[in-house]
């Protein structure tokens, strides 16, 4: 069936009273995108599953070259203002970035070439509230990286928080999983990166661990940290919680609550969807690279969170 040239129904959560606006949902994201293109052939009962993720507040991923940063961080805040909500950027630029692995091939190479980056996304921002997800991986997966580099990337995280926080920005550095690395070494980390001028950190971007195993993570680790951070969550892909360790596209995964301020707890600031659902991990399990849209997965994961 030929797709209508209009873009998916726009549902945004209530405001709370933390924020005062509901999360902003972008009706360019890359499902929504999709479901306009007069090419894209769904059927009805399809459509409606793809509309569960396009209707959602997904995050806008920031990874390209320094030249471009700028506007298009800049696009994204001045229309979600428009619209009255708060969007969710990632900032994905880091030196060294994914230690090789599927999304290695990162805008800059060094340092100062980073620090350069941060000032052209915080320029963007143009003052406008925005809750900014600082670096998926960065902390967690330092261990690939010689000494004098890891004290580099901690460095340049703490300059990314104060940085982008003096722009505006809510910043939730990230932190990995609960399966990832032992609290007191992801406590000690985040406090080098300067955890303490952040809004907090963010945990399970782009993976499937249960919600509750998040929380209960997240408050061990802000225990050892000085005001005990407050966290956020990516619960795009965890409806169907796993900590088998396979991260890239596995099946038999579902959504999970969608994104939302209103989280019931005063520890967890928001449950968001950073990954968006429906974008490949990686070349594995029959996906595209990383970063591009692979309907039958998104159909999958809408297919098994409605079922």
């Amino acid at each position: 069936m030929p797709a209508p040239t209009t873009t998916a129904p726009v549902a945004a959560p209530a405001p709370d009273p933390g924020y005062g606006l509901p999360l902003d949902v972008n009706p360019a994201s890359a499902p929504a995108a999709m479901l306009a293109d007069p090419a894209t052939a769904l059927s009805d009962e399809d459509r409606a599953l793809v509309e569960r993720i396009a209707s959602q507040p997904l995050a806008t991923w920031i990874a390209g070259p320094t030249s471009g940063v700028q506007e298009q961080v800049s696009g994204v805040v001045t229309a979600a203002a428009e619209r009255g909500g708060i969007p969710v950027l990632v900032a994905y630029g880091i030196p060294h970035r994914d230690c090789g692995g599927h999304s290695s091939a990162g805008p800059v190479s060094d340092a100062a070439g980073y620090l350069e980056w941060i000032d052209a996304f915080a320029s963007g921002l143009r003052g406008e509230r925005a809750i900014v997800v600082l670096e998926p991986d960065a902390i967690a997966q330092m261990d690939c990286l010689e000494q004098p580099q890891r004290t580099e990337r901690l460095d340049l995280l703490a300059a990314a928080v104060g940085r982008l926080t003096a722009a505006g920005a809510d910043v939730y550095i990230d932190a990995g999983h609960s399966g990832w690395k032992q609290m007191d070494v992801i406590a000690g980390r985040l406090e080098r990166a300067g955890v303490a001028q952040a809004a907090g950190f963010s945990l399970n971007v782009s993976n499937f661990r249960g919600t509750e195993e998040q929380i209960a993570y997240g408050r061990e680790v802000a225990k050892l940290l000085p005001g005990e951070p407050h966290i956020v969550i990516d619960t795009s892909r965890n409806g169907w919680p796993s900590d088998s360790g396979d991260w890239c596209n596995p099946w038999d995964r579902a959504l999970g609550t969608p994104p939302t301020v209103e989280t019931g707890d005063d520890f967890v600031d928001a449950f968001l969807w950073i990954k968006t659902p429906g974008q490949s991990d990686g070349e594995c399990n029959g996906g595209p690279p990383a970063g591009q849209w692979w309907q039958d997965y998104a159909l999958m994961l809408a297919r098994n969170a409605a079922g």
